[in-house]
């Protein structure tokens, strides 16, 4: 590919930020107040990479935390990558999954800090990178077409107050704000009545889904579902099981709206099973979830050759973090607005690491920076803490 893509990591900072959010945000497990994220810096001759890994503090999307991701990052991870000649980023991907089961989100840290620092070496954007990669890996031109800016979608929580009037309230708003799409998120009992307010306020084209967060049961709710058919979602977002595709499978044959999932979709493995069970054609995409950009863009190069539609997915990460799924996302088949939102949405005006903006018409432009670009120090000294520094 003509580009060095080796490097020796000379210093390693583990940084702990933790920044409030302006509103707190709940899904069907759990409620967040900050984003309490890890930020892994590497360093090689004199070049910084960033990385972000992003858990929740407690399990209630991923069976990581906060405490586990630094526990393996500090264990296991990052003695294995320091002082080490790293020849590929291929080659880095196996340095951290070689006899390490699952902790995506730690592996994520590191890695896209790691794409970060190759980028920056090569003088390159992050989504300049990434096309090399993806041509490399055999997807044709046409298949990736990149984007200057990509259509920003908006994830609505569920009200700490429980009221409809609140939900009203705020997808009116986030619609008046120029947000390409808006989703809500949904749960037992917080359902088709939250799917018909909504809808109410949005009329019936606006560009909308449901997502529950593996919160539902096929057997308990299939007739929900079915109901819910009349609202005329886009898709349903991990209606069932987090671990599970054949009752995913079943519900794509028994409903008519599409079936999109998240926290089933863990790997290219198993995109693979979810393709041959017929169990989704349309996936989110989280480098979080997935482990890292290199399982992210293979993910890519599998739906490309099956048809399945792509979009873009944050769990939120700071700005650091939701560079590479903005870069990822900018290209041909990822065809619905992402979840990646203005950082005033997420933490006010001017607090973030990298600030993301929407424009009226709710786009998020791309930046022509090397690498992620330029972190905001004054909020990363502000929301951080050095917690390990290691050099070799």
């Amino acid at each position: 590919m003509n580009f060095d893509e080796s490097a020796v990591i000379d210093s390693i900072r583990l940084v702990e930020v933790n920044i409030p959010l302006a509103v707190p945000f709940q899904i069907s497990g759990g409620i967040c107040r900050f984003r309490h994220s890890l930020i892994i810096e590497l360093t090689s001759d004199g070049i910084t990479g960033y990385g972000e890994a992003a858990p929740f503090d407690q399990p209630f999307y991923s069976s990581e935390t906060f405490s586990s991701v630094r526990a393996i990052l500090t264990e296991c991870l990052l003695p294995r990558v320091i002082g080490q000649k790293i020849e590929s980023i291929e080659q880095l991907n196996r340095i951290l999954t070689d006899g390490v089961r699952g902790n995506p989100f730690a592996r994520a840290g590191v890695e896209t800090a790691y794409w970060d620092l190759i980028a920056r070496k090569n003088h390159l954007t992050l989504q300049k990178l990434l096309h090399r990669y993806l041509l490399h890996l055999g997807v044709a031109e046409k298949d990736l077409e990149p984007r200057s800016d990509l259509e920003s979608g908006v994830s609505v929580g569920i009200p700490e107050d429980g009221s409809y009037d609140t939900l009203r309230r705020w997808v009116y708003g986030y619609a008046q704000e120029g947000y390409r799409r808006i989703k809500i998120k949904v749960k037992p009992g917080w359902d088709l009545e939250a799917v018909r307010v909504s809808r109410e306020v949005l009329g019936y084209e606006f560009p909308f889904w449901i997502d529950a967060n593996s919160s539902f049961r096929l057997e308990e709710h299939l007739d929900l579902f079915r109901a819910m058919d009349a609202y005329n979602c886009l898709f349903y977002e991990q209606p069932l099981h987090y671990d599970d595709i054949l009752d995913h499978a079943q519900l794509a044959r028994k409903v008519q709206t599409p079936i999109c999932l998240d926290e089933s979709l863990k790997s290219y493995r198993v995109g693979k099973q979810v393709i041959e069970q017929q169990a989704s054609r349309i996936w989110n995409i989280k480098v979080q979830r997935v482990g890292g950009l290199w399982e992210a863009i293979r993910l890519y190069v599998l739906a490309v050759r099956n048809g399945v539609s792509l979009w873009a997915g944050t769990m939120p990460e700071t700005g650091v973090g939701a560079m590479a799924i903005l870069a990822l996302g900018s290209f041909k088949h990822f065809h619905y607005p992402s979840d990646v939102e203005a950082s005033h949405r997420w933490y006010g005006p001017g607090h973030d690491l990298i600030e993301i903006a929407v424009t009226p018409d709710g786009r998020i432009e791309l930046a022509e920076a090397e690498g992620i670009g330029m972190i905001n120090h004054d909020n990363y000294r502000r929301y951080g803490k050095l917690l390990e520094e290691l050099c070799q």
